[in-house]
């Protein structure tokens, strides 16, 4: 299970597009992040970590919050850099939990993952310290949770036998373990569209 958001050379799975912002992390009330889930109880953002956030005050946004991937961050001003493209994909751990119970805990898993599978940003404390995705559309305090993107291919994972590669078939190379709590890392094509998570209903809860 990951300790630290993702980092490595990896983490951009696409060249295009880019669309980067410099974003502070608090405002200027000194309170509200306007970058989360960054710190306590997950990782302390740092140049070099590439976590997927979202962005702006989640109290009164959320699920609305615009979502991207973090490209740098300068800790002396707390400014960081965000990459808000569309549609770019970027490597990133997802935590496997689909759905909560009324006491907030993880109540079913995602066992299955297929491309096109929605992700979420989610601020559980469920979730490890490096992980700010699942799979669920609700929190763990039942707040809906803003859409980040969708499962997608790696570059290693196309069926590239035609041009002379190993893969025969397109799949996703991490399958999650049955009915377990589990931190996979997945290639995640961003979006900012919210989506529709604000509109379910739940039965008792």
């Amino acid at each position: 299970m990951p300790d630290e958001f993702y980092k490595g050379t990896d983490w951009q799975q696409s060249s295009d597009p880019t669309l980067t912002f410099k974003v502070q992390k608090i405002a200027p009330d000194d309170t509200t992040y306007l970058i989360w889930p960054v710190d306590a109880p997950k990782d302390v953002l740092a140049d070099g970590l590439h976590p997927i956030v979202a962005l702006g005050d989640k109290a009164t946004n959320r699920p609305r919050n615009l979502t991207g991937v973090v490209t740098g961050y300068d800790a002396n001003c707390a400014i960081a850099v965000v990459d808000l493209a569309e549609k770019k994909i970027v490597r990133n751990y997802v935590t496997n939990i689909l759905t909560y119970d009324a006491q907030g805990d993880p109540a079913t898993f995602k066992n299955t993952i297929l491309g096109m599978d929605p992700v979420y940003v989610d601020d559980s404390t469920d979730l490890p310290a490096g992980s700010t995705l699942s799979f669920s559309p609700m929190n763990e305090d039942d707040a809906a949770n803003p859409l980040a993107g969708y499962v997608f291919w790696c570059q290693d994972e196309y069926a590239d036998s035609c041009v002379g590669g190993p893969n025969s078939v397109q799949g996703i190379s991490q399958p999650a373990a049955t009915d377990t709590l589990e931190t996979l890392t997945l290639c995640i094509m961003l979006t900012n569209d919210y989506g529709t998570a604000d509109l379910i209903v739940h039965i008792g809860r």
